[in-house]
């Protein structure tokens, strides 16, 4: 089975700049909750710009890799990822980030 990735999306936050604070203390919890090398990035992160049509409708996108549903699942329930979860909802002021699940298509 190809790769499933998680995907958080953070809607615009109420302050930019506590939540782009905020977001680099929460890239240091993954880091250490889920050991992660500090130089590794086993994810990537898009912000997004605004287009013609207006603002977009979300400040920023989190995406990660895993090698199957079941290592996802198997990761995302111990509760070191929990706290990381938790600290996602936490930080996200715009309202709650959009959680989704979901692989590349050919």
């Amino acid at each position: 089975m190809a790769d499933v990735k998680l995907m958080v999306l953070y809607p615009i936050p109420k302050d930019i700049a506590q939540f782009d604070s905020d977001y680099r203390d929460h890239i240091r919890l993954l880091h250490q909750k889920a050991n992660i090398p500090e130089d590794a990035r086993p994810y990537t992160v898009m912000r997004f710009f605004p287009t013609p049509a207006g603002p977009a409708p979300f400040y920023q996108l989190f995406t990660m890799p895993f090698p199957s549903a079941e290592a996802l699942q198997q990761a995302m329930s111990t509760p070191e990822m929990q706290e990381v979860a938790a600290d996602a909802v936490r930080i996200s002021s715009g309202g709650a980030p959009v959680i989704l699940v979901g692989s590349e298509v050919s």
